[in-house]
């Protein structure tokens, strides 16, 4: 990394998941000092509680409250899917904690199918499931089903929360306010925010790279995690 490069890289995961999604990741940036946090109702704080009508700004809070609590400031903020809806509110919200983006099956919208909202709310679980198969690319369905079974249990109406929270999202009109460098990535094959969000969100926010990883779908992250993170290092470079 350069001098004038943030000291800490901060992971934040998406829908469902925990920190964990960014072990493969972490592991493959040694030489990096790195954070992976995990959002109330998720992981290590699945006895946090959020409103069940919390939406991307509350998470954004949290996130924004733990930076703050350990000291953290102007990081590499990186988000998967949720997360990369929470890393560009944090952006607009507080510069001074976010000096760099990395954004990972990112969308300025986040529209989730209603089918979907529906089975989460009678069945998380069930939606989860749903969630991975279609998140991974259709070659890796047998990684999808393991990945899945090794989820974190969520802390009750977690799922839902966050599905509707992606689904409201929407910063389409505010890009223009992303002052940060920015690393879009996304997989070829990423079925649930497809390359095509990608390329807005590089063409729309002021200083954007994109890198497309071959063969991955939306879970990139657990897919492809040593190209991840050899994107992460390049751009940092």
């Amino acid at each position: 990394m350069t001098a004038n490069a943030p000291t800490t890289i901060v992971f934040v995961h998406g829908t469902g998941d925990s920190a964990r999604a960014w072990d493969g990741v972490i592991a493959a940036l040694p030489e990096q000092r790195c954070l992976a946090l995990d959002l109330p109702g998720h992981g290590a704080a699945a006895g946090a509680t959020l409103s069940a009508d919390a939406r991307v700004q509350a998470y954004a809070d949290s996130v924004q409250a733990a930076l703050v609590r350990q000291g953290q400031a102007a990081v590499c903020l990186v988000g998967h899917s949720l997360g990369s809806a929470i890393a560009l509110r944090l952006a607009v919200e507080a510069p001074a904690l976010v000096s760099r983006l990395v954004l990972v099956g990112a969308g300025a919208r986040l529209r989730v199918l209603p089918a979907l909202l529906a089975l989460a709310a009678t069945s998380p679980d069930d939606a989860m499931r749903r969630v991975v198969e279609l998140g991974f690319a259709p070659a890796h369905r047998a990684e999808a089903d393991r990945y899945a079974a090794g989820l974190a249990p969520a802390g009750p109406g977690t799922v839902l929360r966050d599905l509707a929270a992606c689904d409201a999202f929407d910063m389409m009109g505010e890009l223009g306010r992303v002052a940060q460098p920015a690393l879009v990535v996304v997989g070829a094959e990423d079925r649930l925010t497809p390359p095509k969000y990608a390329a807005y969100l590089r063409d729309e926010l002021a200083q954007a790279h994109l890198v497309t990883i071959p063969g991955a779908g939306h879970y990139l992250n657990a897919e492809a995690p040593a190209q991840v993170a050899g994107a992460i290092r390049d751009w940092l470079r």
